[in-house]
């Protein structure tokens, strides 16, 4: 049957979410083998301290425990955890990250052994017979103490628990700062997060002795990094590892790296020659699985009297945590450093990032990774220098927006931004929240002692991470090409193996309308595989928003390989010359001659039967595609969000969020609404209530959903949403990413409307109504 209907563009539900609202999803956690056992790991309670000795005699004589190993028992079996990204020019120090702690550990929650038994409920118990002493060490939390003299270092090789110093500058810095008018400068704390998926992680290993094939199930975004990364730390031939990722409750960018505990797994399947599961509780998730942000920023922004932004500077302390997880490196600095100029037409800029070791989980990348920071700094900035100007926020922001005449931009930084039209998102979001009214309103309130603020966030990002020979040169260790393989089956049905791994931002769904579309098929017939390494071709898995520009890419330009040789198949069997046919509706027609055609399902059968083919083509309807992309892709928007205060109580209620976004071409509106959505509401978070906190001795005390506060449905507000569309030129299907769009723009458009309702220069997040009342009684 034809597709007589475009689905491109069209918000059709989800074909996902069957299984999800039915409880038929597939997690790693429901999973059990025949035969599993189960491991449970010994974590240290100290955040900074040496092992004195570890006894496992009580845990191995518990019945049903088959074995406990410590890091001396995996000695030259399981090598230390690698990072993927070796920022270059930073001297950057990468100390060992084992498995399981040698000697000494540096954060509470630092695994120490491993327990295997029987079932879960015995692993446990004799995870608390075995005994560590430990002889406590300094500890140090803080990203600004950790470097200060005198502090004991977490690394030999890193003396002052500096892991990296990077620099990025361009434009005549010094230059711009002396012209300036007016220098404006703050302190801004971005604070430590906890990524909170609401699926924890998960991991099932099972070793084939007759094969020798080993086979990981587990919550990943990448699997095959995760093979990649695991034939290293194993030592073991990568074809001879076999990973699933099947469906993943979520990432957020916690389920990059590879953890010492998948490693783990793996050895004791291998050694056992049992099936192993891990599943981590929450209270282990906060501890062992990594945290994002976490950046103390010092900023300076040159502007002239007029507000015109000549220049930025930024000295950024990242607080990396004990050790180098897989992309942390990257994260404070490619990611972070070349955006800070924003959608401005900015001279000059100058960023400075240390990296400080601490007796802390690890950092990486989590929802934004990089971006959220600066932005957030940059979007404050503009705010505080409209403020010392005396000048309107909107007005300083069209000021300074680079022209939409002007793309594509060079930036001062070194990007070149592909595609943008600022101006338009701003009037559009402006224009949506009634913005002089509610400035009249404010103005009338204020008399009236009423505190009503208006925030504005307008932010451009990097995402679609793709350009092999860009993001190489920036030290990470792989291209990152998008990968595909369409194949059209005998009766014309379609299935789609892409080298990605949604988890949740409804790509089965939106992949199956690009097939759909450009082979004219109906989006039933059109079937989305992912996650599995010996399925899928080779593939850089899911992150920086690039599954659906970089791997929808790459599905587009697979797809249009099957049409271009259907298209050969067909004139050969109309007898017509291949530029005299017409394509639509999932049929191939003679111009000028409607009844002579055939559909795209005839000529599927044709291309598998193969008894009447043109010369020189091959059977079967299938194509395979690399996609590197010559560029990134920018979304940019504006995002409004109006607040009321309560003077008595410090509480602050959004009365309006406005999201006004350019994604470029939407494949499904629906779900680009949705995924602004989800990210407004986790940037919200991180301004409203969210925030990591530590002891003096390092205990994590955040570490249960009681005390880590996310947001609920009492705390969201009504998101309103709109859009342009500005496609991105270089783009197979003219789209740019989206799923992080809305929490690098929420965070500050929330700080900046109760900085606005307060009157006041910033406050750091998150902005309990503690923090806001207490400034209220200072005014």
């Amino acid at each position: 049957m034809a597709q007589t209907t475009k689905v491109f563009g069209q918000s059709v539900l989800r074909k996902e979410d069957d299984r999800f609202l039915t409880g038929r999803g597939n997690f790693v956690a429901d999973m059990l083998p025949p035969g599993t056992v189960f491991a449970k790991f010994v974590r240290s309670p100290y955040a900074h301290a040496r092992i004195r000795s570890i006894n496992t005699a009580k845990a191995r004589r518990l019945p049903g425990v088959l074995d406990v190993l410590t890091a001396q028992d995996m000695k030259d079996q399981v090598g230390d955890i690698i990072t993927a990204w070796a920022i270059p020019n930073a001297n950057l120090k990468t100390p060992a990250y084992p498995p399981l702690a040698r000697e000494v550990v540096r954060y509470a929650g630092e695994a120490v052994a491993v327990v295997v038994a029987e079932s879960p409920f015995i692993a446990e118990n004799a995870r608390d017979l075995v005994e560590v002493e430990y002889d406590p060490l300094p500890v140090v939390t803080d990203v600004e103490s950790a470097t200060k003299p005198g502090r004991a270092p977490l690394h030999g090789d890193a003396p002052d628990n500096v892991a990296f110093k990077w620099i990025l500058a361009g434009g005549d810095v010094d230059k711009v700062f002396q012209e300036a008018d007016v220098v404006v400068n703050q302190r801004f704390v971005n604070q430590r997060l906890q990524p909170t998926a609401m699926e924890p992680r998960a991991a099932i290993a099972q070793f084939e002795p007759g094969t020798r094939e080993l086979t990981l199930h587990v919550t990943s975004q990448n699997p095959f990094v995760h093979r990649l990364v695991l034939s290293i730390v194993l030592k073991y031939p990568e074809h001879l590892i076999h990973v699933i990722a099947p469906d993943v409750g979520g990432g957020f960018g916690s389920k990059i790296p590879v953890y010492p505990w998948e490693a783990i797994v793996c050895h004791l399947a291998m050694r056992l020659g049992r099936p192993v599961k891990w599943v981590e509780d929450r209270m282990e998730n906060y501890v062992a699985t990594i945290h994002g942000r976490d950046h103390v920023q010092y900023v300076d922004l040159a502007a002239k009297k007029d507000g015109t932004i000549l220049g930025i500077r930024a000295r950024v302390l990242a607080n990396m945590g004990a050790y180098l997880s897989t992309a942390a490196p990257g994260i404070p600095t490619i990611l972070f450093g070349f955006m800070v100029g924003g959608c401005y037409a900015i001279q000059a800029g100058r960023v400075e990032v240390t990296g400080v070791f601490t007796n802390t989980t690890p950092v990486d990348a989590y929802r934004g990774a990089g971006r959220p920071e600066a932005l957030f700094l940059l979007e404050r900035m503009v705010d505080i220098l409209a403020r010392k100007l005396k000048k309107d926020p909107a007005d300083i922001r069209r000021k300074n927006f680079i022209p939409a005449d002007k793309f594509p931009y060079a930036t001062a930084m070194g990007l070149t931004y592909d595609s943008g039209n600022y101006p338009g998102t701003l009037e559009k979001a402006l224009e949506k929240v009634g913005y002089e009214k509610l400035r009249k309103e404010q103005a009338e309130g204020r008399r009236k002692g009423k505190l009503m603020g208006i925030g504005l966030s307008t932010y451009v990002e990097i995402c679609g991470l793709g350009p092999s020979a860009v993001v190489t040169s920036t030290g990470f260790a792989g291209g990152l090409w998008g990968a595909s393989t369409v194949r059209l089956h005998p009766t014309g049905k379609a299935t789609a193996y892409t080298g990605g791994h949604p988890h949740g931002q409804g790509e089965e769904t939106t992949f199956a309308q690009i097939v759909a579309d450009e082979l004219g098929i109906p989006m039933a017939d059109v079937e989305v595989v992912h996650g599995d390494t010996k399925l899928t071709p080779y593939g850089q898995g899911t992150y920086g928003s690039r599954t659906t520009p970089v791997e929808g890419g790459s599905i587009a330009l697979s797809a249009r390989k099957v049409r271009d040789k259907a298209r050969k198949i067909a004139a050969h069997l109309l007898e017509a010359r291949e530029e005299d046919l017409e394509f639509a509706d999932g049929k191939f027609v003679v111009k000028g001659s409607p009844k002579a055609a055939k559909t795209i399902q005839e000529i599927a059968w044709a291309a598998y039967m193969a008894g009447n083919l043109p010369k020189g083509v091959e059977p079967v309807l299938d194509a395979t595609t690399f996609y590197d992309p010559t560029n990134f892709v920018f979304p940019f928007g504006c995002h409004i969000c109006v607040v009321d205060v309560d003077r008595e109580t410090g509480q602050v209620k959004i009365r309006r969020y406005v999201a006004v976004d350019d994604v470029g071409n939407q494949i499904n509106p629906m779900i680009v609404e949705g995924q602004v959505h989800g990210g407004v509401l986790q940037g919200l978070a991180q301004a409203m209530l969210e925030q990591s906190v530590y002891d003096e001795n390092g205990n994590l005390l955040t570490n249960s959903l009681i005390e880590y506060l996310v947001p609920t449905a009492l705390e969201a507000p009504r998101i309103e949403t709109d859009s342009t569309v500005t496609p991105s030129p270089h783009n197979p299907l003219g789209v740019k990413g989206v799923g992080e769009t809305g929490t690098i723009a929420s965070s500050q458009a929330y700080v900046n409307a109760v900085c606005d309702a307060l009157g006041v220069d910033h406050i750091d997040m998150p902005l309990t109504p503690e923090k806001v009342w207490r400034v209220l009684q200072k005014k």
